[in-house]
């Protein structure tokens, strides 16, 4: 599994802020190439058929102690709940509807695209697709989605080596880095 370095630059509980502030920082990306992946924590079986409309063929795990089953062996969701249900490479049109879908559900749709601008402020050169992407968790405080909240983040994603791009980032829209750099799984 792959890791790259995420640092939150705004926390709300206006989902309609946070989307905006992600197309704010993807006007800055360079978006030739862009893809978003779904993940949702998904508890119970009305959340499990909202998701599945949006997610089709979704990767899932069940998550908790003493759990079984996945999408890998067959197993039926339903019959495993509460699971971890992801899917990759959608195309940026089926935001707004996983989004409407979640509803109360913690999830995240994280932005995949070719690389970040040049930050000659800071002595950095174009980055490139890998630790290039924005993630929003929704009800959601953490990248794992282990601390359900009333409230949604949006985290930028860049290079450990390049981590002084994440405030400058921020600043490009107007917003601040809070928290520390953290490993993010992808």
């Amino acid at each position: 599994m792959a890791n790259s370095y995420a640092q939150a630059v705004l926390r709300t509980t206006d989902l309609a802020e946070t989307l905006r502030a992600v197309g704010r920082l993807l006007e800055l990306a360079d978006t030739t190439e862009l893809e978003v992946d779904f993940e949702a924590r998904v508890s119970t079986p009305g959340e499990l058929e909202r998701l599945s409309g949006v997610m089709p063929d979704a990767e899932w795990f069940p998550f908790g102690a003493d759990r079984h089953g996945s999408s890998e062996d067959g197993g039926a969701p339903a019959e495993c709940l509460p699971i971890s249900s992801r899917r990759w490479c959608m195309a940026p049109e089926a935001v707004e509807e996983f989004v409407a879908a979640v509803g109360n559900v913690p999830a995240m749709v994280r932005w995949d695209f070719s690389g970040w601008p040049e930050a000659p402020e800071v002595g950095l050169g174009c980055g490139r697709p890998r630790g290039a992407y924005v993630t929003v968790c929704v009800n959601a405080r953490d990248l794992d989605l282990e601390e359900p909240a009333p409230n949604h983040t949006v985290y930028v994603h860049v290079k450990q080596i390049e981590a002084e791009r994440a405030p400058w980032l921020a600043a490009q829209v107007g917003l601040r880095v809070f928290g520390e750099l953290e490993m993010a799984p992808l």
